[in-house]
């Protein structure tokens, strides 16, 4: 086969594989415009948020996004927040890990209380007097999320333990999602039992 037809033959398979690739990108994006509610959130992660809150926790969406809500919704429930930021996570007869079908402890969601050796023990992130989750505003979240410094805390004190590095990594809109699920779930006072 002479070098030339070769030639061709090479372009025509490139050709034809960036324009696979071209139509699978388009379909997919495509397919992805379809599952967007009008914030640009999509459905599915929105839709699955709402059926991931917990039984006994009520949502207050009263000027809330509640499009971020599902979303700060399917995030916190399913990144490893509530293992953290409740203890006991699970209510009883509902620990997975033993086995049993899983139920979380909605007295005790999200308001702190996991100790993590003698002197860590996780914040309570439910809304304070204000609304305002872990008694920061919005800013003072994503910046904390993104820094690992609490504004509350001495200058230079950095979050231990909170996968501050990871989380802070997500978009100013996951963030922002967050922290209106947090704005809308009930205020609860410091965990009155911490522990392991």
């Amino acid at each position: 086969m002479n070098t030339s037809l070769m030639l061709r033959r090479g372009a025509w398979v490139i050709a034809a594989v960036v324009a696979t690739a071209a139509l699978s990108a388009f379909a997919g994006d495509k397919g992805d415009r379809e599952d967007r509610d009008d914030d640009g959130g999509s459905n599915s992660y929105v839709q699955h948020g709402f059926e991931l809150v917990p039984k006994g926790v009520k949502l207050d969406l009263m000027g809330k996004n509640r499009a971020l809500v599902g979303l700060g919704s399917y995030i916190v429930n399913t990144s490893g927040c509530i293992e953290c930021h409740s203890h006991p996570a699970y209510a009883p007869g509902g620990n997975p890990f033993k086995g049993e079908p899983e139920m979380i402890d909605s007295t005790v969601y999200l308001s702190g209380g996991r100790k993590f050796g003698p002197v860590i023990t996780s914040a309570n992130i439910t809304p304070d007097n204000a609304g305002n989750p872990a008694g920061l505003t919005r800013a003072q979240f994503i910046q904390t999320l993104r820094t690992g410094h609490n504004p509350n805390d001495p200058a230079g004190e950095i979050l231990q333990i909170m996968p501050w590095p990871a989380i802070g990594k997500k978009t100013d809109r996951d963030l922002s999602a967050i922290y209106e699920y947090l704005r809308s779930i009930p205020s609860l006072p410091d965990n009155p039992n911490p522990g392991p």
